[in-house]
């Protein structure tokens, strides 16, 4: 259940548990029982692991800066033979 900070004018902030359908309902200062607002606050996410994030990085900057190939990297492709047909003798 998530849980939201409100503020109350006397009393200062509280945090209070409630389902999200009830985000919206009233909420009352637990010392003072006066109506409280609600404080908006960036919600708790969890960070990535470094290697994660690094390539989701790389992939969003691809989208909008593709990477120009300016040379070839990596070990050459095994060369295909050609099939022989089975009749043909070697």
């Amino acid at each position: 259940m998530p849980v939201y900070v409100f503020s109350c004018h006397d009393c200062g902030s509280f945090e209070l548990s409630r389902p999200m359908a009830e985000v919206g309902a009233a909420a009352y200062c637990p010392t003072c029982l006066g109506e409280a607002r609600r404080v908006f606050t960036p919600p708790s996410l969890t960070r990535l692991s470094t290697p994660i994030r690094r390539v989701l990085e790389k992939e969003e900057a691809s989208a909008h800066e593709p990477r120009v190939v300016t040379e070839k990297r990596g070990r050459p492709l095994r060369q295909r033979r050609e099939p022989v047909p089975p009749w043909v003798l070697h």
